[in-house]
């Protein structure tokens, strides 16, 4: 064996070598864990908010998923944290959280050589999840109601006097003065009344005044006729 035929024999070797360490070396680039292999999405779960976090690494690295709400001046508040270990089918973690439409939040995954942020950062929809009191009501009904129909005044239970009785009653009478009763009314339509018996008594008087002054008149005219 010459010392060409050698020196072709380990160029070959070390060509074959190099071959097989770059593609061993691509082999184990597409299967180490990536960002790229993560994804992040906002949710809804019935009327509830969730935050869905897709793992599809190849490689089956195990690693940490951590979200956060990011608020107003740069100030963050930890939503949850869960283990995720990836699949090529992919791995999906749920984070429940009652985001809010247009909210923001930072999705962060450690896993390998992987010390990452989700990028972009997760921005919510513009609309919420629906809840009973936003579900829409049937419409009322147009048909007109009934008007309730007016019924007559009740009547008074208390009997209006009469005019004639109303008349019956002597003017001038005091309001304290006792009502007469049923038989003095129609006495008082006759006329009589308690001075009755005083002008009846004078009424007698005179009628005997006037008799004996009768007789007595013409007693003197037979006496006078005689002589």
């Amino acid at each position: 064996m010459t010392r060409r035929s050698v020196r072709r024999s380990v160029r070959v070797l070390g060509v074959a070598s190099g071959s097989a360490a770059l593609v061993l070396g691509l082999a184990g680039s597409a299967l180490a864990c990536n960002i790229k292999d993560f994804s992040a999405e906002a949710k809804c779960d019935g009327e509830k908010g969730v935050i869905v976090v897709t793992d599809t690494d190849p490689s089956a690295t195990e690693g940490t998923v951590s979200v956060f709400l990011k608020g107003v001046g740069g100030v963050e508040s930890k939503v949850g944290e869960q283990p995720v270990k990836g699949s090529k089918e992919g791995v999906q973690l749920t984070f429940p959280e009652d985001w809010k439409p247009s909210a923001t939040y930072r999705v962060h995954v450690k896993a390998g050589n992987v010390d990452q942020d989700i990028q972009p950062d997760l921005v919510t929809p513009s609309t919420a999840c629906k809840t009973e009191s936003e579900t829409p009501k049937p419409p009322a009904s147009t048909t007109p109601s009934p008007t309730p129909t007016k019924s007559a005044p009740a009547e008074s239970a208390t009997p209006t006097p009469s005019a004639s009785e109303s008349s019956s009653a002597p003017a001038g009478t005091s309001d304290n003065a006792p009502s007469p009763a049923a038989g003095e009314s129609n006495l008082a339509e006759t006329g009589a009344d308690s001075n009755t018996g005083l002008i009846a008594g004078v009424a007698g008087a005179l009628v005997v005044v006037g008799g004996g002054a009768v007789w007595f008149g013409m007693r003197r005219r037979g006496t006078r006729n005689n002589g």
